[in-house]
């Protein structure tokens, strides 16, 4: 009897350091497959902020938690349909990137003819007023854009992650997946949540009776807050394009037009560009493909646009 005791602790022992290794294989599969989706995860950090500038400084934070929320639900599906067509469907990968890029690109143009129009004075921001005064109906807007726009960098990240996991169970390269898309959502949303509520911390330490010079800092970083929103907005579109154009080049390669591509690597290398100069030809001219590719769309869903309400007027 003692010795079946005995030999069911040694089998819950041997289970146990069967786990914990598993979790660490998961870890690190985890770790190395996230870096390689790095480049993504920072192009979401740098989007998502935009969402959230022009609403009510009370719900930034509930908004980002629905976008986050809505990003897990993404990342969710996104996971369930990799793991299933890896297996049955593999081609289709190309295709659904096509989509997402042209998304992007879409997203990317539109934002860049917002800021002409502005310039030009035919649209304006939103007053302080407009912006406390907002309806929910807005905020489900921006909500839905933003949890879009993450479906589409979620995939990537998801569709990188595992194309670099070294895993070759099945279960294991799922456990993976599921470690990426849960720490990614905390990284990227986390991020997000700080930097939208640096003014807040700016103002509290302003009101706080404490050193002048932290006072003084925090005075520094309200002032601050909306030129680095300013340069986030910028990024953030830049990035869409520039993923967006990457996505485009690269999946259009592998469903069989070979010039965007080309002329890609042969601008690189026409200047004998390597290291970080040719990251930086290469990103500037899927930014520009980007570009251009979302201002054709743009301008076929605008005629659409026009066409669907002269039919709704006759």
């Amino acid at each position: 009897m003692s010795s079946s005791f005995f030999a069911l602790f040694d089998d819950i022992a041997v289970l146990a350091k069967a786990a914990a290794a598993s979790i660490d294989d998961i870890a690190a599969g985890a770790a190395k497959a996230s870096a390689k989706a790095a480049g993504v995860v920072i192009d979401d950090a740098a989007v998502t902020p935009q969402y959230v500038r022009g609403i009510n400084p009370k719900r930034e934070l509930p908004v980002i938690w629905r976008i986050a929320r809505g990003s897990l639900v993404n990342k969710a599906i996104i996971i369930t349909a990799i793991m299933l067509l890896s297996v049955w469907a593999p081609w289709v990968f190309p295709w659904m990137l096509l989509i997402g890029g042209t998304y992007l690109a879409f997203e990317g143009t539109e934002k860049v003819w917002h800021w002409i129009e502005t310039a030009r004075g035919r649209e304006r921001e939103h007053t302080v007023e407009e912006v406390i005064q907002r309806p929910a109906i807005d905020e489900k807007q921006i909500v839905g854009s933003a949890v879009r726009t993450d479906l589409v960098l979620s995939a990537e990240i998801m569709l990188i992650s595992l194309a670099n996991i070294d895993a070759d169970g099945w279960l294991m390269r799922l456990m993976i997946l599921i470690a990426v898309g849960l720490s990614m959502t905390g990284a990227v949303y986390g991020a997000v949540a700080l930097l939208v509520k640096m003014d807040d911390a700016g103002l509290w330490l302003m009101r706080r009776r404490g050193p002048r010079g932290l006072r003084g800092f925090g005075l520094g970083l309200v002032r601050a807050m909306p030129a680095v929103f300013r340069i986030v907005s910028v990024v953030g579109v830049v990035a869409m394009l520039w993923v967006g154009g990457h996505l485009l080049i690269a999946n259009l390669h592998e469903v069989g037009w070979h010039l965007p591509h080309d002329l890609v690597h042969g601008a690189t290398h026409a200047v004998h560009a390597t290291g970080f100069a040719a990251w930086l030809i290469d990103s500037a001219l899927s930014a520009v493909f980007g570009l251009a590719w979302g201002a054709v769309v743009v301008a076929a869903v605008s005629a659409g646009r026009r066409v669907r309400r002269r039919l709704s007027r006759a």
